[in-house]
C-alpha cells in the first residue's frame, strides 16, 4: 500500500493549514497518510526533523510517498541525502525552497541560516527519488522564486510549477496540491 507522508512548515503543526483536508482527501482515495507532527516546530533544528523523520517512517520504499511545505522539503531532502541505497517513490514539495529574503526578524534569520548554508547532497536525493514535483507560487513573500525554481530544476531535475496568488500556501485547500499527489499516486 501506497503510504504518504505530510511534513509541516516552520511553525506549523498537523491540524494547520491545508495538512487535514489534503489527509481526508487522499484518505478517502485509500491511501493511507500521516501528517508528522514535527518537534519544536517554532524553531525547527534541523538534525531534530532528520531524526523525527527517520524514526517516523520506519521502512521507506519505492510506495513510500513525500509531500513538504515549506521547511518541510527542506527536511525531506535532508533525510533522503542520508541513504546510500533507498529508494522512495516520489516527493511533492510545496512552497520549497533553499533561499528565503523578508524573514521576519533577526531570531528568524538565526533558526533559518543553517538550513540555509548546510550544502544539500543533492545526488544522493535525486538517487533516493524517482520524481520530485515543487509548487511555488510568483507572490511568495519569501521571495526567491526564479532562483529556487532554477535550483530545483537544475540540481533535482523536478519539475516546477508556478501558481498565481498561493502566497507561502497557508491556506484550508489548494486543489492544485492534491491533484500533483494524486497524479504523482498513479
Amino acid at each position: 500500500m501506497k503510504t504518504i507522508y505530510i511534513i509541516h512548515r516552520w511553525d506549523g503543526t498537523p491540524d494547520s493549514d491545508w495538512y487535514p483536508w489534503l489527509k481526508e482527501a487522499l484518505a478517502a482515495q485509500g491511501f493511507e497518510v500521516n501528517v508528522l507532527d514535527m518537534p519544536n516546530a517554532e524553531t525547527p533544528v534541523m538534525g531534530e526533523w532528520v531524526d523525527y523523520i527517520n524514526e517516523a517512517v520506519p521502512s521507506p520504499d519505492e510506495d513510500t510517498y513525500f509531500v513538504g511545505h515549506s521547511i518541510g522539503c527542506q527536511a525531506i531532502m535532508r533525510y533522503l541525502e542520508t541513504f546510500d541505497s533507498v529508494k522512495i517513490g516520489k516527493a511533492l514539495f510545496v512552497a520549497g525552497w533553499f533561499n528565503l529574503k523578508n524573514l521576519e526578524n533577526e531570531d528568524a534569520e538565526k533558526i533559518a541560516e543553517p538550513w540555509l548554508k548546510t550544502p544539500i547532497d543533492f545526488g544522493k536525493v535525486k538517487n533516493a527519488a524517482e520524481y520530485f514535483k515543487v509548487i511555488i507560487s510568483d507572490d511568495d513573500p519569501y521571495d526567491c522564486l526564479d532562483e529556487n525554481a532554477r535550483i530545483f530544476k537544475e540540481k533535482l531535475g523536478a519539475s516546477v510549477s508556478i501558481e498565481k496568488g498561493a502566497g507561502h500556501f497557508m491556506g484550508d485547500e489548494y486543489p492544485i496540491i492534491l491533484a500533483e499527489i494524486s497524479d504523482m499516486l498513479k
